[in-house]
Parts: C-alpha cells; structure tokens; sequence
C-alpha cells in the first residue's frame, strides 16, 4: 500500500469568461447629423475580490467620428467610460476565493461598438466585450509516495578493499 503525501501550491481553483453588452450615451458639442465611425482605444481594467465575487473596474475611450452643420464638417469627438462589474467565478473543488487569491483578468474581446444612433441630440451607443478571469490560489493535491524505493546507483571506488582479493600471482614473480 502506497503512502500519500499532501503537496501545498498555487494552482486555477476558479476560471469563467463573461461577454457583456453596455449602453452608453452622450451630447456632442455640435448638432450631429451623420455618425461616420466608432472606435474603442485604451481598455484598461483590474480585477479584486469583493466579498466572494471578483469585482472588475475597467474604462475605454470611445472615439465618435460625426458629421454636423448639414453634412458640410466633421469632428472626432473623444468621450471616457467607466465600468464596474462584479463576477461570480465558479470555483473548484470546495475552493475559497480569499484576499490571498491572485485574480487575473483577460480581455478575450476587446470592446466593440456594435451599434450607434442619434437620439434627440444625444449618440447612443452599444459596445460588447468579453472578460476572461482565472483565480489563482493554494491548493492541496495528494501525490503516491514509496519509502522502500531506493533510485540511487552505487559508487564503488577504485582504491576499495576489495579488489586486494584480484591481485595477479604472477605479479610477485
């Protein structure tokens, strides 16, 4: 019968992707006539633990590129959003999200705008993204352990006693 040690270490006690659709808006300086394009720059987000849950905070620019004065000019017009979201990442085998556990968040879709319109003066717009977030935390894992086994090789020395027993007869002579 085989022993068993028990091996403490870090190891994915909890991992989950989320794909999130937000609404944002805002009034431009101008009158808008035409949306021409939408771009999203410079997520940046963390990740912590929130009383059990993973709470991300994150905010991108999102560059509005419009039309106005009866289609005759145009202004790209640069607008910040903030986001918090708070995550229930599934954890394993009886796993504790603790203020030890590492949280690391990916973005696995960038922010996208998937839809924009001109709303009594205001640019509405729908952005998707997609978070990836593992935790990272201690864990025990059992590993088979045989005390008997002995992997070492002999070293014999080449002075040893007993190679006296070798010695060649005809050498006295």
């Amino acid at each position: 019968m085989a022993n068993y040690k028990e091996i403490v270490t870090k190891a994915v006690i909890g991992k989950a992707k989320k794909t999130n659709s937000m609404h944002f808006s805002f009034t431009p300086d101008d009158k808008v006539d035409t949306v021409l394009g939408c771009w999203v720059i410079n997520h940046n987000f963390s990740g912590s633990n929130q009383a059990g849950k993973v709470g991300v905070a994150g905010s991108f620019d999102v560059n509005v590129w419009y039309a106005y004065d009866n289609d005759t000019k145009t202004k790209v017009n640069t607008k910040k959003f903030g986001y918090n979201e708070l995550l229930k990442v599934p954890l394993k085998d009886e796993a504790t999200l603790t203020n030890n556990s590492e949280i690391i968040v990916r973005s696995l879709k960038q922010p996208t705008v998937t839809n924009v319109n001109i709303v009594d003066g205001q640019i509405v717009l729908d952005i998707e993204k997609e978070l990836g977030v593992e935790i990272v935390g201690d864990t025990k894992i059992k590993v088979p352990v045989e005390d008997t086994y002995d992997d070492y090789e002999e070293i014999v020395d080449e002075g040893d006693i007993d190679s006296i027993n070798e010695i060649n007869p005809e050498y006295l002579n």
